[in-house]
């Protein structure tokens, strides 16, 4: 179980530095309100990081 939960932290930590190296500021931003909505159950602040996600993504590519 602890290395199960090292792997999966390893991977959000990896996936953060991505985001952040390619999406910059704004991009973490988005990520922390899509993390805090589906923590939260707000389907509104999930949703809302997640498009704005999908939006840099979109313009970044």
């Amino acid at each position: 179980m602890p290395f199960i939960a090292l792997v999966v932290a390893a991977l959000a930590i990896g996936f953060e530095q991505f985001v952040q190296s390619k999406l910059g500021a704004m991009g973490i931003i988005a990520l922390v309100a899509m993390t805090l909505g589906i923590k939260a159950k707000n389907v509104t602040l999930g949703g809302t990081g997640a498009v704005i996600l999908v939006l840099l993504l979109t313009q970044s590519g």
